[in-house]
């Protein structure tokens, strides 16, 4: 569905105003490779929270405290 949206919606852009439409088309790639190393830092900096968590955790679940959902 939200790959529709995109469409529709980049049709409406070509419609009104086309050398918009086509620099968001030929710029798209080029906002998504400079954004890929940001979402490996987020991942990284999350995996890292995760680990201290998990760390920090550890001698209560070791001593047998088990979280109830």
């Amino acid at each position: 569905m939200n790959a529709l949206l995109l469409f529709v919606g980049w049709c409406l852009l070509l419609a009104l105003c086309w050398p918009l439409a086509l620099l968001a088309l030929l710029l798209a790639p080029l906002v998504w490779l400079i954004s890929l190393p940001l979402r490996l830092l987020g991942i990284g900096v999350g995996a890292t929270f995760a680990l201290i968590g998990a760390l920090l955790f550890l001698p209560a679940r070791l001593l047998g405290y088990r979280r109830t959902a």
